[in-house]
């Protein structure tokens, strides 16, 4: 792995305040979403983890990280969080080599983590009905150099033959009515393959629920992931007073071909 930045790499730029802003580094003056019209290519040479000042602010520059890349995600629609995306990954065991077909494209923030895992070898498969969703899934899976292994359909999971591929991994939905793509993707997932639905209100998650346990899955279950920083000071440590609570209820099930 190249220790210092070379030209087209992506990077990220933290601030003294923990602030973050993704760059790439090429040459020529372009507008960056909190700098300003710059041009970062003077970044070239410089060491990961070292600091460099860009404009007239000085900031530690950084190799991109997931979590970074959702950071700085360019966000149109609600995106699923950090903290919900990873245990989507841990839930569905999304890891290199899979295929995976996510329904509901939004800003693209889990497109982006589920082709981060994936690699190398893997596939998503990112299906919306609405083209500037998927256009902007597009443009931030890009923007993160991820583009190699995702591929965007406009497509109604819902409806029959809405999800063609057969024997994948894992089925991610983040759509409002999750329950109505559920026989598409048992028939798209491979025996054992695993799904997950995201569902912001308790009502979508009980019906998904509901509709899961009518057909062939297993280890159904609903969590949902609550976040507490603490705050580390000199003289002791408390939970830090603001929360990342809810955002969604996350359903999961495994498709098997007979139930007990």
């Amino acid at each position: 792995m190249d220790l210092k930045v070379a030209s087209g790499d992506r990077v990220v730029l933290m601030d003294s305040d923990g602030r973050k802003i993704a760059v790439v580094v090429a040459p020529g003056a372009r507008r960056v979403g909190g700098l300003g019209v710059l041009d970062p290519s003077p970044l070239v040479g410089a060491a990961f983890g070292s600091t460099a000042t860009v404009g007239n602010r000085r900031f530690t520059v950084l190799r991109p990280s997931l979590l970074d890349l959702l950071e700085t995600l360019e966000r149109r629609a609600q995106i699923i969080l950090p903290k919900d995306a990873c245990h989507i990954l841990l839930g569905c065991d999304i890891s290199a080599g899979k295929t995976v077909v996510e329904g509901g494209a939004g800003s693209g923030a889990m497109t982006t983590a589920l082709a981060w895992a994936v690699r190398p070898g893997g596939r998503v498969i990112t299906c919306d009905v609405r083209p500037d969703s998927l256009r902007q899934a597009r443009h931030n899976v890009e923007r993160a150099g991820l583009a190699e292994v995702c591929s965007f359909r406009e497509a109604d999971v819902t409806a029959p033959g809405g999800i063609p591929e057969r024997d994948i991994d894992a089925v991610v939905l983040d759509i409002p009515e999750p329950w109505r793509a559920l026989d598409g993707a048992w028939e798209a997932l491979r025996p054992c393959g695993h799904l997950a639905c995201y569902t912001p209100t308790a009502n979508q998650a009980e019906q998904s629920v509901r509709a899961l346990r009518g057909r062939r899955f297993i280890g159904v279950r609903t969590v949902e992931v609550l976040e507490r920083e603490m705050a580390v000071v000199e003289k002791g440590i408390r939970p830090s007073f603001e929360m990342l609570g809810h955002s969604g209820y996350l359903t999961f099930a495994r498709k098997v071909l007979e139930t007990l």
